[in-house]
Order: C-alpha cells, then sequence, then structure tokens
C-alpha cells in the first residue's frame, strides 16, 4: 500500500512478475477492498497466484519509524514483514517509507549472528557490468568493524547471486594511496586485510562506474550521496541529449539516424533495471524498491527478491561469518 502509487504500480508489477516467473505466488498485502478492485481493474481477480492478504492499516511516506514501530501493527508493511517471519512468505517487497520499513524489518526479522548493522545493497552498473555497493544509506555513520562486515556480506552476495566465486572487494575512499581516508577507512581496510576475502585496497569515485571491484564498501552517508549524485548525472546527460537533439530540424533528423544508439544507452542506464534494494543482514529478505518508481520498476525488485531467496542468501551469509569466526579471524 505505500510508495508513491500504491497498488496502481503494485498489481501491474505482480502481473508483469507471475509471467516472467511461472513457479512464483504473490501475496498482496494491504486493505483487501482496494486490491480486489485494483485486479479487476487489470482483469486478474481470478488468478490463483496473487493471493490478497488482508491489512487495515498504511504507514504514510512521511510517518516517522517509531510511529509506523509502535502505532501500526496492522500496517501492510508490518504484516508483509512478519509473513516472512513466520515462514509464509520467502521475502519481502516494498516501496514504502525508507525508515519505517528499515526499523520495522530489524525489529521482527533481527539481524544475523555476528552482524551489528544492517546495510542497503545494490548493484549499480558499470563499464564491466554492475558493482554491489552498501551501504547506501542505513547508517550514517559506521565503525571500521561495521565497514568489514559490509564487506562480508557484499561478497557473499556476489558469490551467490553472480557466481563469482572469487568477488574483489574495495572501499571508497578519496584516494587509493593507504596514506590518505579518515581513520575508521584506514582501519578498515587493516582488518579486510586479515580477512579471507579477495580485498582490492581503497576504490575512488570515478572508479566504482570503471568497474575496479565487484564489491565496494563504505558507510551510509558517502554512498547515499554517491547513489543520489549518480542518478542527478544520469538525468542530467538525459536532459543534454534531449535538448541538443531538438534544436533544430537537422538536429532533429540526426536523432532519429541515432535512435538505435540512444535507444541502448538509455536501456543501459535505465533506473528500473537496477530498482530493489536489500536490506542486507537480516534473518530474512527484504527488499526496498523506489517509492517513485513505476510497474516495470517495482518488477525488477520482485526479481531480486524471488533471485536471493532461491540462494537463500541470509543462511548463507551467516554460515560464512560462522566459518570466519571459526578461524579466529576478524568479523
Amino acid at each position: 500500500m505505500g510508495g508513491d502509487y500504491g497498488p496502481s504500480v503494485v498489481i501491474p508489477a505482480a502481473i508483469r512478475a507471475l509471467e516472467a516467473h511461472p513457479k512464483i505466488n504473490l501475496i498482496l498485502v494491504g486493505d483487501k477492498d482496494v486490491l480486489n478492485d485494483a485486479l479487476l481493474q487489470h482483469n486478474a481477480q481470478d488468478d490463483e497466484r496473487l493471493i490478497i492478504h488482508h491489512a487495515s492499516q498504511k504507514v504514510e511516506m512521511d510517518e516517522s519509524p517509531a510511529s509506523a514501530l509502535r502505532g501500526k501493527k496492522d500496517s501492510s508493511m508490518r504484516v508483509a514483514i512478519n509473513l516472512v517471519k513466520d515462514g509464509t512468505a520467502a521475502a519481502c517487497v516494498s516501496a514504502g517509507n525508507t525508515g519505517a520499513l528499515m526499523a520495522t524489518a530489524r525489529f521482527v526479522l533481527k539481524t544475523l549472528p555476528g552482524i551489528e548493522r544492517v546495510a542497503i545493497v545494490s548493484a549499480l552498473p558499470t563499464i564491466k557490468g554492475h558493482t554491489y555497493v552498501l551501504d547506501l544509506g542505513a547508517n550514517i555513520d559506521s565503525s571500521a568493524e561495521h565497514l568489514v562486515q559490509f564487506a562480508v556480506m557484499g561478497a557473499v552476495l556476489a558469490e551467490l547471486v553472480d557466481g563469482n566465486k572469487n568477488p574483489s572487494v574495495g572501499l571508497l575512499n578519496i584516494g587509493q594511496e593507504e596514506i590518505k581516508g579518515n581513520e575508521r577507512v584506514k582501519e578498515a581496510a587493516r582488518l579486510l586485510k586479515e580477512t579471507d576475502l579477495n580485498y582490492h585496497g581503497f576504490v575512488e569515485g570515478d572508479g566504482l562506474y570503471r568497474g575496479e571491484v565487484d564489491v565496494l564498501v563504505c558507510d551510509g552517508f558517502v554512498g547515499n550521496i554517491a547513489l543520489k549524485a549518480s542518478e542527478g548525472v544520469i538525468h542530467m546527460i538525459r536532459h543534454f541529449l534531449r535538448q541538443s537533439f531538438g534544436r533544430n530540424i537537422f538536429t532533429k533528423i540526426a536523432g532519429l539516424i541515432a535512435s538505435p544508439v540512444l535507444k541502448h544507452f538509455r536501456d543501459e542506464l535505465d533506473p528500473r533495471a537496477y530498482n530493489g534494494a536489500n536490506f542486507i543482514g537480516l534473518q530474512g529478505i527484504v527488499i526496498k524498491s523506489h517509492g517513485g518508481t513505476d510497474d516495470v520498476g517495482f518488477a525488477n525488485a520482485i526479481k531480486i527478491a524471488i533471485i536471493e531467496a532461491e540462494h537463500d542468501v541470509p543462511s548463507k551469509i551467516s554460515k560464512h561469518l560462522e566459518a570466519l569466526l571459526e578461524d579466529g579471524k576478524t568479523v
């Protein structure tokens, strides 16, 4: 029920997901009357793979996490996460209030043993494919030990989802030299060298989009700024391209000729194709969709949830952490 558009996006996204993944069932959590009306509008009211689970409340996008946690125990968000907790659902996907979703997920599902902080991780496009970046905003202030935990979780995610047996891990920093950066980043680098991870070293901001590493680690303050700045650059490039090709009849003709190239460029940088961030470190799978995405973007968030459920990502991360602890290595 959350996000900027609610069921008007979630329902068509669910239908898309069912068409693309014939073996899944989806539980639509929210006001049953609203959801039934939405299903009727899309002629999907008789689809047995779409199950409605009623929830009488909704978390507003501007509601405080504390208010949602205390006063909205029957919200669509809380009920959906409860379904993951009791094993009815393999994952929860929401476009709702990020702070409330994080607080509720952590309260209900708890963190994995050995993990102190949940991180937001997503794959961002690079010239070599994509790089998993975390944390993208869950933790404004992270210790060196937290950064190491993020690195472990990101590496396991890359190995499971991409089949990358030895993913490289880097620390986002203001320079590649060991003398640069704040003390927490320097200490995290020292600790990472003591693990069995394929630690690459420091990576500057431009190295992200060159695909220098498979996993890039930073605290949530830096990560969120990097993410939002990247989104802004993409919008700026698109704006200038439209402006340049629309100046006169000749540039419009040039635009028509270049349209196949421009379409490929647009598809490569389409944020909908990368929509869906994992709240990694929980004892369950929770995927956060961008609140303003359309049905294509939300369907991609569902796809990410399916992939992570198939690979049982939380369990595999927990086993990796246990192995590190048994070996006496830093976590």
